[in-house]
């Protein structure tokens, strides 16, 4: 039975990195995976050898002479133990992504626009990739990414020239989401399991991220492609909606807000969250208004939007659902695996075949780069046995991070400037693949430096 799940996790993980040639949404074969690992996990509980308990982080001991209904019952507590650590990721997401939509309602987005003032290539090149390293770090990877080649858009018209930026856009984005428990999915699994803090993420993390981000951009900015000026520049003169400033710096101070609330209360980062969710909603939902008076409130005209539409509805309705559903299904399929004990006896093989445990996270990060970090990370997370904190997980949030920047599919950020740009799966190979190749080890070394004098 054991082999069969194997076989059918691994079918499963093809169909996923095989999307675009299948032309079949990763969602569906991440959540049929799902279900079809657990069914037979529950038809083979009666000839199983192992179970792992996550909570304790170890194998439980004489699980083969349990009776059926200890086994049934062990089932259900460890399905619900992984929807309940699987649910927290996922509404922490919900909560960001609705946030950065309010944002996006209102328009706020467009204030970066004001910062942009030159038309050398090269000086928009450093503009554009301390932004994304910065604003991944606030917003995430993905949302930043999608920000930052809107902007690109609309002020440069050179097709070829875009493409460009939008390749050193998403190694920027890698970059800066790698350091912050908030700046992309693993680093969020990663901090909501328990596996990292804040300020040791921080702390460990900000340097070797800035050398991946600026290395390769330094080397990018001596290219033809980023010598000259751009043919014109659409410099915007702020958002349309004169509430976008506002929503932008309370939207992204709500954000931030979330580690500090749980630093302060130990609750659960979903929890901040939703609190952060709840103080942005109330302002879009008074900013939506144009006039105030005691008796009543007068609502915009019909045709504006901002007045006719709740700007929370609005923005829920807006977000990726089909990306949600892919983390729910291959987390929970990961965690079929994990339960069965099957990934805690293969990291313990790997160890002995590769006893460097950095040779294999820095392996897991160029592997990121070929299939989806998530179930990488949510695989690593039940492999290795260390405590908070240990060098180990940081160098796996970096190495996951900035690894899927190396190929066009490797990362979520990667993706969506696919999608935008229409980049070319080769034309990024040949030309972004080996300057983010060098930040990734550049990176990956002063990280290594920097725990062995520490």
């Amino acid at each position: 039975m054991e082999t069969l799940i194997i076989i059918i996790f691994i079918l499963g993980y093809l169909a996923i990195t095989l999307e675009h040639n299948l032309k079949l949404d990763k969602l569906i074969p991440a959540l049929a995976m799902m279900a079809i690992l657990w069914a037979l996990v529950a038809f083979g509980m009666e000839n199983f050898s192992y179970w792992f308990d996550s909570g304790a982080h170890k194998l439980i001991e004489g699980f083969s002479g349990f009776p059926e209904e200890e086994k049934l019952h062990l089932l259900e507590e460890t399905l619900l133990h992984h929807l309940g650590k699987t649910a927290e990721i996922l509404f922490f997401l919900l909560g960001a992504m609705t946030i950065v939509e309010i944002i996006d309602y209102f328009d706020g987005f467009a204030t970066f626009k004001g910062y942009i003032k030159t038309k050398s290539k090269k000086k928009l090149l450093w503009i554009f990739a301390f932004l994304a390293f910065i604003l991944s770090a606030i917003i995430d990877n993905l949302t930043a990414t999608i920000v930052l080649i809107t902007i690109l858009q609309k002020i440069i018209k050179d097709k070829n020239t875009r493409l460009w930026f939008a390749g050193l856009i998403v190694i920027a984005a890698n970059a800066g989401g790698a350091w912050s428990p908030i700046g992309d999915v693993t680093t969020t699994m990663l901090w909501i399991g328990k596996k990292v803090t804040t300020l040791k993420l921080i702390e460990y993390l900000i340097i070797p991220s800035l050398v991946a981000m600026i290395l390769p951009v330094f080397i990018a900015s001596f290219m033809k492609p980023f010598k000259g000026n751009i043919e014109s520049v659409k410099v915007g003169n702020g958002p349309k909606n004169k509430y976008g400033p506002i929503m932008l710096y309370l939207g992204l101070s709500a954000i931030i807000f979330v580690p500090i609330f749980k630093t302060v209360t130990h609750l659960p980062p979903y929890v901040g969250m939703m609190l952060s969710l709840s103080i942005v909603g109330v302002f879009a939902e008074i900013y939506s208004r144009t006039q105030f008076s005691i008796s009543n409130i007068l609502e915009n005209d019909a045709h504006d939007s901002a007045g006719f539409h709740s700007p929370v509805h609005k923005s829920l309705s807006r977000i990726e659902m089909p990306s949600v559903l892919f983390f729910f299904g291959i987390l929970m399929a990961v965690a079929a695996l994990e339960s069965l004990g099957l990934l805690f006896i293969g990291a313990e093989s790997l160890k002995t075949i590769i006893p460097n445990t950095d040779v294999v996270i820095m392996l897991l990060g160029v592997g990121s780069a070929i299939v989806d970090n998530v179930p990488l990370v949510a695989a690593s997370m039940g492999m290795f046995q260390e405590p908070i904190d240990s060098h180990i997980w940081h160098f796996i949030a970096f190495s996951a991070g900035t690894g899927g920047s190396m190929l066009i599919i490797g990362s979520a950020a990667g993706v969506v400037a696919m999608g935008m740009e229409k980049i070319n799966f080769f034309w990024y190979f040949k030309n972004i693949a080996w300057l983010a190749a060098i930040g990734f080890v550049a990176g990956s070394v002063s990280f290594l430096t920097i725990t062995s004098i520490f």
